[in-house]
Parts: C-alpha cells; structure tokens; sequence
C-alpha cells in the first residue's frame, strides 16, 4: 500500500468538465456531501450531474442490487468485483464521459478507489489485479479531485444503525473488514496526495460541505 499501481493513469484523464469523487467508509456522509455540494454547485450556476457507484445507468443500478442485497446468496470475492467493474464500465460510458465531455461538473459517490479499497484489500484480491480490470472498465478515467471522508469503523456502524435503513451486504460485514478498508483508503490517499483531500467526517456537515465546496470551486476554475 506504500505506492499507486505503477499502470494506474496518475493524472486527471477527464476533459473539459471536472470530475470529483467522495470515498470512504459506510457511515462516512458521502450521500450528504455529494447532496449539498450538487446544491451548491448549481446555485453558483454550475451544470452538474450528480451520481453513484455502482449505479448511475439501468444496467448499473441492476448490478447493484446483485452485488449489494442480501437476497441473492453469497458472492465471492472475484464475482463481486467483476460485478462492480462491469457497473462501471457501463457507468462511465453513458453517464461520466458525456458530461465531462460536455463541460459539466460530475460529482460521484465512489469510484475505482472504493474498488481498490473494498475488493483490493477487504477481499484480499490484489491492488495491481483490481486496479487492472478497473482501468479498463473506465478507459483509464481518473477524478480531478477526490474527497475521502475518514471515518472509524466503530462511528461508521453506529450511524449506519442509527440510520432509516437495513444495512446491505458490504454494511453489514464486521468492523475489523471495516478498519481495514479505512486504512486501505488513507494509504491510497498518501500515494495520491495531488489528487486526495482527507477531511475528518466528524466535523459539522456544514463545515465540511463549506471547504469542500471551496475546493471545488478552486480546483475547477471557479470562485473560491
């Protein structure tokens, strides 16, 4: 974990638009950041396409029920990051690609980083093997940004079960799988510092939604 796989793109990959990412543990605030920084975004008159991983497209969200809810029976390691990476490859091409091309802002709750993390390491699977199946289900895309939203693996089970829902499949695995994909999230952070920014998730949601926006704003070419 002390280095990005030397085949993974190391530079942003996404044209004209600006492509930011949200990474880190069930329970991290991603589905609220990404929810306020679209908001604001498109106040300051940004076109923004806001989105999800796996998801995004019918044959995505399809995959995710597959991969994400209990009723399907057991899947293995290899099995589940197939299932993710096909998502994606699907994902970027209707949905990732065209907006950026088109100028917009895409802002994503996951990506390959969550693969790498989850399937990687969680699931032991390989760093190099996964990063591979995953540059070519994204034809070597790389966010522009991405904000990894840290979180323990103890704070992370307690707002899930605090939350509305049943945890799914990956939720529901114990905290030691959980630790280990934070800590596999902050190494790929310290090899990417270009492209990372690590920000406490126990920090006032409007605090974070603020400097993360800032960021944005800075990165993309607008207003800080």
């Amino acid at each position: 974990m002390s280095s990005s796989p030397a085949f993974l793109p190391t530079a942003p990959t996404s044209g004209r638009g600006f492509f930011v990412t949200f990474e880190g543990g069930d329970g991290s605030g991603k589905s609220t950041q990404t929810s306020r920084l679209t908001s604001s975004l498109v106040s300051a008159g940004r076109r923004v396409v806001r989105t999800r991983e796996p998801g995004g497209t019918p044959m995505a969200e399809t995959l995710r029920g597959l991969v994400l809810d209990h009723g399907h029976g057991p899947v293995d390691a290899r099995t589940e990051a197939l299932l993710y990476s096909t998502a994606r490859a699907s994902h970027v091409a209707q949905v990732i690609r065209p907006a950026l091309q088109r100028g917009d802002v895409v802002v994503c709750d996951r990506f390959v980083d969550s693969s790498l993390a989850y399937q990687g390491v969680g699931r032991g699977l390989g760093l190099e093997a996964v990063a591979e199946l995953n540059r070519f289900a994204s034809g070597g895309l790389v966010p522009d940004l991405t904000v990894l939203l840290d979180v323990s693996a103890e704070v992370g089970r307690s707002r899930r079960r605090n939350g509305p829902g049943q945890e799914d499949r990956l939720e529901s695995e114990p905290d030691d799988f959980h630790e280990s994909i934070r800590q596999a999230f902050l190494s790929l952070a310290a090899a990417s510092p270009e492209r990372y920014v690590v920000l406490d998730a126990g920090r006032p949601q409007e605090d974070l939604a603020q400097e993360i926006l800032e960021l944005v704003l800075r990165r993309s070419g607008g207003d800080a």
